[in-house]
């Protein structure tokens, strides 16, 4: 268990916690194991190593490339980044569209954007913006409701076993109304909200538009809505999560909104 090494350290390496399964056939299947929990840590200090994070600044294994939305040119808002399970340092970097909509609902109409380096695939319909193009990053709301930028490193976790469990039976049980599987009872326990690997627990059972083998789960996260007193940062899901989806040759990647 790493929460609370210091960081940086040359020894940690989040990616080595978990690994690639080798045998997803797509978004439902576990690609990555085991599941461990994401936790929150502000930075004291500008964050430029290849971790997990929200918010801040990219940090690019390869040149720049922040894209914009392709209908109004404006550049999309810098949400994180998450490192790829295996030997390989890559990273998937998040960028998501905020204009009072739900954010991330559609997975390819170019305001949802994950870019993957090194050596990754630029999604056909994702616009990567002029050299020197810089957004927004993530964002909470100040008290006179101006936005202030902010930065949190992710912290992996095991989850508790029973957590896990329930985690596991709450995926089942959207198995079950896909009709993939048995059925089982609604799992009344408590769920996780914010992990990386094992399968997803999907709001309303389904990866709409990513049902096919093209598409592995990475990693989830609830949303952090304004009326919460205290939430680190401002994402609009819908009183859902996000998913981040990767290739299986982890060399482009997907985003889902699925609201609540």
């Amino acid at each position: 268990m790493l929460v609370g090494q210091a960081f940086p350290s040359e020894t940690y390496h989040p990616a080595m916690l978990t690994q690639p399964t080798g045998q997803a056939q797509g978004p439902y299947d576990a690609a990555f194991l085991p599941r461990l929990q994401m936790t929150l840590r502000p930075a004291d200090e500008p964050v430029t190593e290849p971790v997990a994070k929200f918010g801040g600044q990219p940090v690019w294994l390869d040149e720049p490339a922040w894209p914009v939305n392709p209908r109004t040119e404006e550049p999309l808002v810098f949400i994180g980044q998450f490192r790829v399970p295996g030997e390989e340092v890559r990273l998937a970097y998040l960028f998501l569209d905020e204009d009072g909509r739900i954010m991330g609902m559609y997975p390819t109409d170019g305001e949802a954007v994950v870019l993957t380096q090194p050596d990754g695939r630029v999604p056909p319909f994702a616009v990567i913006g002029p050299p020197g193009t810089q957004g927004r990053t993530l964002w909470r709301w100040g008290r006179d409701e101006t936005p202030i930028p902010v930065e949190y490193l992710v912290d992996l976790e095991p989850p508790t076993p029973e957590s896990d469990a329930e985690t596991d039976k709450m995926a089942a049980w959207g198995r079950s109304l896909r009709q993939e599987g048995p059925e089982i009872d609604l799992p009344c326990g408590d769920v996780l909200e914010d992990f990386l690997g094992g399968t997803a627990v999907f709001p309303n059972h389904r990866a709409f538009e990513l049902e096919n083998d093209s598409w592995q789960f990475l990693c989830q996260f609830t949303d952090r809505g304004e009326e919460e007193e205290g939430y680190p940062f401002f994402l609009n899901f819908g009183y859902g999560s996000g998913f981040v989806f990767l290739s299986p040759d982890h060399r482009e990647g997907r985003f889902l909104a699925d609201c609540g």
